[in-house]
């Protein structure tokens, strides 16, 4: 099978893991309305809900430190046992929240400057201010970098799922909190899952003749 292929076939793969994610925005599009009428909606409830929004708050604090456990635990286990193939996985995932989590996301953030929801409607191309880098969602791109090659690797039904739930909770969580708009989220999650398989392809020799990751029993 051919390099695209088999990025093409990884790509689906990632498509299934996301559907959680972009059913949620789906449904609220629906169900609420377009961006403008998103942030009203959801300062209402919020304000209605403290509760809730306790907990809300808590999935959007602690969804992507959890993957970071996850992945050192990870990287301690392939250390112990020697495992390079794994390795050479981190190695990539380190690469990719690098320039795409940190360096990509800003790169546009500031280049946009797209207002938060409680910033106006005018776009301020080239700020630096944290109210006019709304586009696209530094939380959805970053678990989904996280995330997406972990589905990838070990392709067990509870773990593709439990993944993709928590994709969908962090992204959500943005636009509840009135900190994104459902269309962040969106460029968030493109962005992110590319660099996902990205990372698992380039980990697995695909665009190399490195010898190829074998799949994941767990």
């Amino acid at each position: 099978m051919s390099s695209t292929a088999l990025f093409c076939r990884q790509a689906l793969r990632v498509l299934s893991m996301s559907l959680p994610l972009l059913a949620g925005l789906a449904v609220l599009r629906i169900l609420i309305g377009d961006d403008e009428a998103m942030a009203p909606f959801m300062e209402a409830h919020r304000q209605e809900h403290p509760e809730f929004k306790a907990i809300v708050r808590f999935i959007t604090d602690w969804g992507n430190p959890l993957l970071y456990v996850i992945w050192a635990g990870i990287l301690i286990r392939a250390l112990r046992v020697r495992d390079t193939a794994t390795l050479r996985l981190v190695v990539f995932y380190l690469a990719a929240q690098l320039l795409i989590s940190l360096l990509l996301v800003r790169v546009i953030k500031i280049g946009v400057g797209r207002p938060r929801p409680d910033a106006g409607l005018w776009f301020e191309p080239f700020s630096t201010a944290s109210g006019f880098n709304s586009l696209p969602s530094g939380h959805t791109t970053e678990v989904c970098v996280q995330a997406v090659p972990l589905g990838l690797r070990w392709r067990k039904t509870s773990v593709v799922l439990a993944l993709g739930l928590l994709i969908a909770a962090v992204g959500l969580s943005r636009i509840y909190l009135g900190w994104h708009h459902p269309s962040d989220i969106f460029f968030g999650w493109l962005l992110g899952s590319f660099g996902g398989i990205a990372t698992y392809a380039a980990a697995c020799g695909f665009f190399s003749t490195r010898r190829p990751l074998p799949e994941g029993r767990t």
